[in-house]
């Protein structure tokens, strides 16, 4: 069954990405970038997201439901698309590939949520950020996942992704303590570009050169039509802007160690096409037409969850779509999922196999060994969270064993947080929490933060 969605994917892979945009094209001059006086990008993203009718039907949903009762709905809308079409959920497709269930390896990437807060809303965001959104990681979270980090040397990098990461205030103490503690690790700053153009932030490149931070960029297209449709209104100038004032202090130039990396999701319901076919575009429109340049290109398919899910329930295009990932899955592909070797923390501490587990609200809930998160109760003593306190109990001593069973239960409910354990080997030989949102990792030549899984 050839899905209508893969022939639209076919097609605007050819008029949009591969095709030439109809614009005047020039050279820019080689001299430093003309740094333009911005004002924030929030009173536009704000005013956009008050317009937006689908917008405000999500938030009018969250208001009257609640969001943990929203993502059951969406799992078992995809759980339904799959029955309604008689095609496997993702385990028993693995099963019937000869795959044993999934476990961890050993872990080498610590991958940081540090916050929701961002200056834009973008309309694919699986974590559903926005300016509106005020879940920050605290300065006590942060001292812990650079205590995780130290004990884990294994660890070769540290992730760090939002929302807007750049924006919340440990951001710099983060990059600046992991740097002192690892002078040779990979940190990641996952940027949106924008923020480079945010007030307060002028000083970020040389900041972020400076510690020899590698940079991962959004820009889901080269031409500002579909970056504006996707990612708010001006917000394709601003991240050429921000292109720009990286290019100036170093990244993505010959010869340069700092690394600036771009990152393409479909503007639509199809797969996102083989690197191989798109860098060359991108590259040759960026330098040509805005004297930019940049070292590679990451590819990733939109996962069916949160936003985007909600963009395909209402054009009724879902089944259509998890029909598209499922006959697309690539044994190949399932090999290097990040889940293998990547431990996610969400801003309040909690353990995730990967980001969009963290969004979903399926946390690590026990240790190889079958520790569970009870004993963050003595932990985190005298240390809650002070974002409804989901995480961290100050509770000075166990409770009666009469009521031990109902905390423990409780407790594998929250999973495993950043004060459960010592160190990330402890998570080595875990059983990875799966659904069919999973299929969106291995469709095609596969997903992950790092781009394809099979090259």
């Amino acid at each position: 069954m050839q899905s209508s969605l893969a022939a639209g994917h076919a097609s605007s892979l050819s008029k949009v990405h591969l095709g030439r945009y109809r614009r005047t094209r020039c050279r820019c001059p080689a001299a430093a970038p003309q740094v333009e006086p911005k004002t924030s990008l929030v009173p536009e993203t704000l005013q956009d997201m008050a317009t937006d009718t689908e917008f405000q039907a999500t938030l009018a949903a969250v208001k009257a439901k609640g969001q943990a009762q929203l993502t059951r709905e969406e799992a078992k809308a995809r759980k339904r698309s799959l029955q309604d079409l008689g095609l496997p959920g993702f385990t028993n497709k693995l099963q019937a590939a000869g795959f044993e269930p999934l476990r961890r390896k050993t872990c080498t990437t610590l991958q940081l949520n540090i916050g929701l807060y961002c200056n834009q809303a973008c309309t694919h965001c699986h974590v559903e950020s926005s300016p509106t959104r005020t879940e920050m990681m605290d300065r006590q979270t942060a001292e812990r996942c650079l205590e995780l980090l130290a004990n884990s040397p294994e660890v070769t990098c540290l992730d760090i992704t939002g929302g807007a990461p750049e924006l919340n205030t440990h951001f710099r103490y983060l990059v600046q303590e992991a740097r002192v503690l690892r002078p040779d690790l990979e940190i990641i700053d996952r940027c949106n570009l924008t923020v480079l153009c945010e007030p307060g932030q002028e000083d970020l490149p040389a900041f972020l050169a400076q510690l020899r931070v590698r940079v991962v960029a959004s820009l889901p297209c080269y031409g500002s039509d579909n970056v504006d449709k996707q990612r708010g209104r001006g917000v394709f100038d601003r991240s050429i802007q921000g292109l720009r004032l990286l290019n100036a202090v170093g990244y993505g130039q010959p010869g340069s160690d700092l690394l600036l990396d771009l990152v393409y999701n479909p503007a639509g319901a199809f797969l996102a096409p083989p690197k191989q076919k798109l860098q060359p575009a991108y590259k040759q429109e960026l330098q040509e037409v805005y004297c930019v340049q940049f070292n590679s290109l990451l590819c990733l398919n939109n996962m069916p969850i949160k936003r985007f899910a909600d963009w395909l329930i209402r054009r009724g295009t879902l089944s259509e779509y998890m029909a598209l990932l499922v006959e697309a899955f690539n044994p190949a592909a399932l090999q290097g999922v990040m889940c293998h070797t990547t431990v996610s923390v969400s801003w309040d501490g909690r353990l995730y196999d990967c980001d969009f587990n963290q969004q979903l609200d399926m946390p690590i809930v026990a240790t190889a060994a079958g520790h569970s998160s009870k004993g963050d109760r003595n932990a985190a003593a005298g240390h809650s969270s002070g974002n409804n306190g989901v995480v961290r109990d100050a509770v000075s001593a166990y409770t009666p064993e009469e009521q031990q069973q109902q905390q423990q239960q409780e407790a594998r409910k929250r999973g495993l947080t950043v004060w459960s354990i010592s160190s990330l080997s402890q998570l080595t030989g875990c059983l990875i929490r799966t659904g069919s949102h999973c299929y969106g990792c291995t469709a095609g030549a596969g997903s992950s933060c790092q781009g394809a899984t099979q090259t």
